[in-house]
């Protein structure tokens, strides 16, 4: 089973998709299914970008951040609980999807609109929460770890990428470089829902909360 299925199938997964789905008014099929489109295509951008010995710096050094360290984890019946999504960790969820891709996460966000059937205001939404999420768990566990080098942080990503890292990081790769490649939103997004460890992730968590 992937990392990823993992992490959305622990507690503190499911945690996550119960108040995005209450937030967003989507059904927790949908929100799973969602997060499981938008998690590993983030993981696979931040891989690409640490294959560089200053991408992984980079990456190391905003993991550093306090506001990384951890504490959404410990705070997510706060952070989603509310009114609204806490706006702090909106906007450092867009901070960091244009950091990690480059300028292209609203093509992201459409991919991963079309793969899990969601609009695409909620898919840039998801994918909000997700990154800052993604940097809580990142950041806690190179700390745990100890992880302080390229090495190590590609290690961390590919452990949670599962058996389809390359393939992952390859789907990354085609949103990240979108401008210079002949690959639609349309045919990014059939490959995302046509097999493979990525499909597979869809499948089963649509299936686990349904």
């Amino acid at each position: 089973m992937s990392g990823i299925l993992d992490l959305l199938n622990s507690s503190m997964g499911k945690e996550l998709i119960n108040g995005a789905s209450q937030q967003m008014g989507l059904n927790k099929a949908s929100t799973a299914s969602a997060l499981g489109a938008a998690m590993p295509l983030i993981l696979g951008a931040m891989k690409n970008n640490a294959s560089s010995s200053s991408g992984a710096a980079g990456l190391l050094g905003a993991l550093g951040n306090s506001n990384h360290s951890g504490g959404m984890l410990d705070n997510l019946g706060s952070i989603l609980g509310g009114s609204n999504i806490d706006d702090d960790i909106m906007k450092d969820g867009g901070n960091i999807l244009g950091h990690v891709f480059g300028g292209q996460e609203k093509n992201a966000a459409n991919a991963i609109s079309k793969s899990s059937g969601i609009d695409m205001n909620s898919a840039m939404n998801m994918m909000k929460v997700a990154a800052p999420f993604i940097m809580s768990y990142l950041g806690k566990k190179t700390t745990s770890n100890g992880v302080s080098d390229q090495n190590g942080i590609s290690d961390l990503l590919g452990s949670l990428l599962g058996g389809d890292s390359s393939g992952q990081q390859d789907l990354a790769s085609k949103i990240q470089g979108f401008d210079n490649n002949d690959f639609s939103v349309d045919d990014i997004a059939g490959l995302m829902t046509g097999g493979g460890n990525s499909g597979n992730i869809l499948n089963s968590l649509g299936k686990l909360f349904n």
